[in-house]
C-alpha cells in the first residue's frame, strides 16, 4: 500500500513533504497531545534512539494536533531531538486512520488514536502499529526497521 503523501510544517514552521523522504525510510508516529506523559514517555524513546534509526536510514516524524508553537516549547521543555508535525486540521491524522472515536470512562469522544506507520524508501507502508502501547513501543519499532533493511 502506498503511504498518503502530506505536507505539514514542524516545530519550526518549515514544511517536510514525504515526498522529499523518498529513498529514506521514515517512521511515522501520531500521538495525541505534548507535555502529557504517554506522549513525553514515546517522545523521549524515539529520542533516545534516533541513532539508531538514522543509521538505519530512517527519518523519525512525530505528528498531533497541537500548534507548531506547542511543538517548539515540548522540544526544548524536555530536550527532544525528534521532528513533530502540525496537523491542527486534522487533515493527516484522518488520511492515515489516526483520528476516530475513542472510549475512555465509558464515554465516547474522537481524538488521536496512537498509531505508527514503517514507510520503506519506495514510499510504501511496510509496517503499521494501530492502537500502540507506548511501554516498548520504539523497541518494536527499531527491530521492525532492522529486520527489513537487511
Amino acid at each position: 500500500m502506498k503511504a498518503p503523501d502530506f505536507c505539514l510544517p514542524n516545530q519550526d514552521g518549515t514544511e517536510i513533504c514525504l515526498h522529499d523522504l523518498a529513498g529514506k525510510w521514515v517512521v511515522l508516529y501520531f500521538y495525541p497531545k505534548d507535555n502529557t506523559p504517554g506522549c513525553t514517555t514515546e517522545a523521549l524513546d524515539f529520542t533516545a534512539h534516533l541513532e539508531e534509526f538514522e543509521k538505519l536510514g530512517a527519518a523519525v516524524l512525530g505528528v498531533s494536533p497541537d500548534s507548531c508553537e506547542s511543538h517548539q516549547k515540548f522540544i526544548q521543555k524536555k530536550d527532544l531531538k525528534v521532528t513533530l508535525l502540525c496537523d491542527p486540521q486534522k487533515e493527516v491524522l484522518k488520511k492515515y486512520g489516526a483520528w476516530g472515536i475513542k472510549k475512555m470512562y465509558g464515554k465516547e469522544y474522537e481524538g488521536v488514536i496512537r498509531t505508527t506507520y514503517l514507510i520503506d524508501p519506495s514510499g510504501n507502508v511496510a509496517a503499521v502499529w494501530p492502537k500502540v502501547r507506548v511501554k516498548g513501543h520504539v523497541e518494536k519499532v527499531l527491530q521492525r526497521l532492522k529486520e527489513l533493511v537487511q
